[in-house]
């Protein structure tokens, strides 16, 4: 993808996408799957799993404690959510049932970082989120798929079997 304000990366996992979205649709599981180390966990008076629409809250950490609420703003079950908190930007995430090189079947998963519609992008650039972006989704996949108990590469990866069904 060519915009920098959207970035995106894919990872295949060795589980259903149901499974996958029920970790992404629990907001007490973020951060054990934040590949920023940024989110402490989620504020207890949200939903425990989220919906279309729904509010939730996060303790998050850069430098200093502070809150953030989000609004689900994407979301088929099974397949995409997405979030936004107050700036504008949108954490996305797909999933599409693919089977790896070795015919496992899962996920790709493919997680977006989507800032397109965020006034003030020169602040986004400041404060250096396009270098770190990339890194922190990989990283955030790569946790996802731990956490489920599987050992997936990255899409298209040279050292891992996952094949992109797009390709």
């Amino acid at each position: 993808m060519n915009n920098r304000y959207l970035v995106s990366r894919s990872r295949f996992i060795a589980a259903a996408p149901e499974a996958i979205f029920e970790v992404l649709a629990t907001p007490a599981l973020h951060s054990v799957i934040d590949g920023s180390d940024t989110v402490k966990g989620a504020q207890p008076r949200g939903p425990e799993r989220l919906a279309p629409g729904a509010k939730f809250g996060m303790d998050m950490k850069i430098g200093v404690d502070y809150k953030i609420l989000n609004t689900v703003c994407e979301f088929e079950e099974g397949r995409r959510i997405a979030w936004r908190h107050f700036y504008g930007h949108v954490w996305r995430y797909l999933l599409e049932p693919a089977t790896d090189a070795a015919g496992r079947p899962g996920t790709l998963v493919t997680e977006q970082w989507d800032a397109r519609q965020v006034r003030g992008k020169i602040f986004l650039r400041l404060a250096g989120y396009l270098r770190r972006h990339p890194a922190n989704l990989e990283q955030t996949l790569a946790k996802l798929d731990a956490y489920l108990g599987g050992a997936g590469r990255p899409a298209g990866s040279a050292t891992g079997p996952a094949t992109d069904p797009r390709d």
